[in-house]
């Protein structure tokens, strides 16, 4: 038989089971009255309703509780899995404002130099002031919690007398319109390294379950700080420590590199290498592309393509380097100046698209003072052979009969053939230096296999050539190029041996003082270019060479075959140069007369009957009848 009591427990059970309202645990109670039960029925109703709400509300606790438990647990993996320590504060901060249900979470953080803490983290805050609000220790609630390591609260904190109150901190709070404020500590080892809040905009209390959440979460939040700390430190750390590995391997590298370079400028000078060597090594060394040019920004050597450089701002960057006695950068270009001592030699100029960094620029630096020694030597050895072609071509020229043997063997010890034909060419060059056409001249002659020197205060070039003509013509354009000015040649020769050569250095120099008495400055010639002109305007007549320049091959055939071509010549100019009046007063046939002057256009060439050239002849003739004459 089923009593009241039972009915009663089933109903309950039944409200438990579907977890119904606290209200509806009433109805019992309210139907039992309106059915007038007894009022033992009645008490046992309530004493069920009570026990019934009793098992309700721990029933809620524990899920509350295990609801707790399992966002602390989700907390700590989502806090375990970030790794950037903002990332971490933020989650943190977020999650206890989603957990306790608040308007506002934030956290602040510990400043060991300032002595005091600031404002690291917010969400849910809308006032500036109170995102940049410091705390010092013991003021108001949270600098309360970070001096005593021990939770605070208050239901209405602008109210609360137990805190230290200022106005910076009252105002931000008041501007964020926080009223109830929980503050625990971040606990770390035996300090504390901040403070976690979560506030309400009204009043509200908190309760100790609320307060024992939010200080399982600053536990877990502690842990996580400081391994997100730890980590960003390591991995700090291991990119100082990739950086100096960096350094370390670029400053081997660069070591290796300056080694390199040393001994390849090393073997360079035991070796006797160039300039152009050193540029090779300088560009296997250091990459890009390398200009060598000399004092006067000539062109010494060339590798690869390097991009030009402005000359005004070349200038300027040669000038501060032999100032600061270092390379110097300009724009994509390293200007190293070529200097021994206070004289600059020339000039390095290296093209690279990234910059050259300490090491290589001392490599640099060190190809310019190994190219400085190299110019120095090679100056040295071409001062040296200067002189000794100048002693050379001094004796040829002033003692020819003295050693002619001795002077030939001096001369193939300067790969120089006396006994070869050669074209005397003297120089002169009005306002350049005597000792830089000299210079000049001496280049050229080592480069053609010749003699330059002084000689009767002019530049004589010696040049192994069988054309004076085209020999002076050719000296007159190239020193000009290399001196900068006009330059006046005059020729003799060609000549072969030392006799010979000594007679067309004659023939020279009152060649060159015809040009200059003509004028004819910056020009190159022969006397058998300028003709009867030279004769007259050079310093001494010299008859016997005009003739045999001018007539010689006609004279010498006469003496050889025993003809008179001379003397038909003579009658032709005699007779107004008519073949026809010729042959009446040889004698002889007029085809006899073409035959001759076939002949002799042959030897003296074709234009011999030119005007220039006719008037020439008629002068030769007339001085060799003179000088065949008998003295009366």
């Amino acid at each position: 038989m089923t009593t009241m009591v039972d009915v009663t427990s089933q109903v309950f059970l039944e409200l438990l089971a579907r977890d119904a309202p606290v209200v509806e645990y009433e109805r019992p109670l309210i139907e039992a009255r309106a059915r007038r039960e007894p009022a033992e029925v009645l008490a046992e109703l309530e004493r069920s309703k009570l026990l019934a709400l009793q098992v309700r509300a721990t029933l809620e606790e524990r899920r509350r509780r295990e609801a707790e438990l399992t966002a602390l647990y989700e907390t700590a993996g989502d806090l375990a899995a970030l790794r950037d320590v903002d990332a971490v504060l933020q989650a943190i901060v977020h999650r206890a404002r989603q957990l306790l249900g608040t308007d506002v979470a934030y956290l602040t953080l510990k400043d060991a130099v300032a002595g005091d803490t600031y404002m690291r983290v917010t969400d849910g805050s809308v006032s500036a002031k109170f995102q940049r609000l410091r705390l010092s220790m013991g003021s108001g609630l949270g600098g309360l919690v970070a001096q005593t390591a021990a939770p605070y609260m208050s239901s209405n904190y602008l109210a609360d007398e137990r805190f230290v109150h200022t106005t910076d901190i009252d105002a931000a709070v008041t501007e964020e319109g926080l009223v109830a404020i929980l503050g625990v500590p971040l606990r770390l080892g035996g300090g504390v390294i901040g403070v976690l809040f979560a506030a309400n905009r009204s009043e509200r209390p908190f309760a100790r379950a609320e307060v024992a959440l939010l200080v399982s979460l600053a536990a877990h939040a502690a842990v996580a700080i400081d391994n997100a700390r730890l980590l960003q430190e390591t991995r700090a750390a291991l990119e100082e420590l990739s950086t100096a590995n960096r350094l370390v391997r670029a400053h081997s590298e660069s070591v290796e590199r300056a080694a390199d370079a040393h001994d390849r400028f090393a073997d360079l000078v035991l070796g006797g290498g160039g300039v152009e060597d050193v540029a090779a090594a300088v560009t296997g060394v250091l990459g890009g592309a390398l200009l060598v040019l000399d004092a006067e920004d000539r062109p010494l050597a060339t590798v690869g393509d390097p991009a030009p450089l402005a000359p005004a701002a070349r200038a300027e960057a040669v000038a501060a380097s032999r100032a600061m006695g270092r390379a110097v950068v300009a724009g994509q270009h390293t200007v190293a100046a070529v200097a021994a001592g206070s004289e600059r030699l020339g000039t390095l100029v290296l093209a690279r698209r990234d910059r050259l960094g300490d090491a290589d620029l001392r490599i640099l630096e060190r190809a310019a003072l190994v190219t400085a020694l190299l110019l120095l030597f090679r100056r040295s050895a071409a001062e040296a052979e200067e002189r000794v072609r100048g002693e050379l071509l001094g004796d040829l020229l002033a003692a020819p009969d003295r050693d002619p043997d001795g002077l030939r063997e001096r001369a193939r010890r300067l790969d120089t053939d006396l006994d070869r034909a050669h074209a005397v060419v003297v120089l002169t060059a009005d306002g350049v230096p005597r000792r830089r056409l000299e210079s000049a001249a001496t280049s050229l002659a080592a480069a053609r296999h010749g003699l330059a020197g002084s000689h009767g205060g002019r530049t004589v070039l010696l040049l192994p050539h069988d054309d004076p003509s085209a020999a002076a013509k050719s000296t007159a354009h190239e020193l000009r190029a290399m001196v900068g000015q006009p330059v006046t040649a005059g020729a003799g020769g060609p000549a072969a041996g030392p006799g010979a050569i000594a007679a067309a250095h004659t023939d020279a120099v009152r060649c060159l003082d015809a040009l200059r008495a003509l004028g004819r400055i910056g020009c190159g010639a022969s006397m058998r270019d300028l003709g009867f002109v030279g004769l007259v305007l050079g310093d001494r007549g010299d008859v016997d060479g005009f003739v045999a320049r001018t007539i010689g091959p006609l004279l010498d055939y006469d003496d050889r075959r025993g003809t008179d071509l001379v003397h038909t010549l003579e009658r032709y100019f005699a007779t107004g140069a008519s073949p026809l009046r010729t042959k009446d007063a040889l004698h002889v046939h007029v085809n006899t007369v073409t035959q001759r002057l076939d002949r002799i256009g042959r030897l003296i060439g074709e234009d011999w009957s030119s005007p220039e050239r006719s008037l020439e002849v008629q002068l030769a003739l007339r001085l060799h009848r003179l000088r065949a004459a008998p003295a009366s």
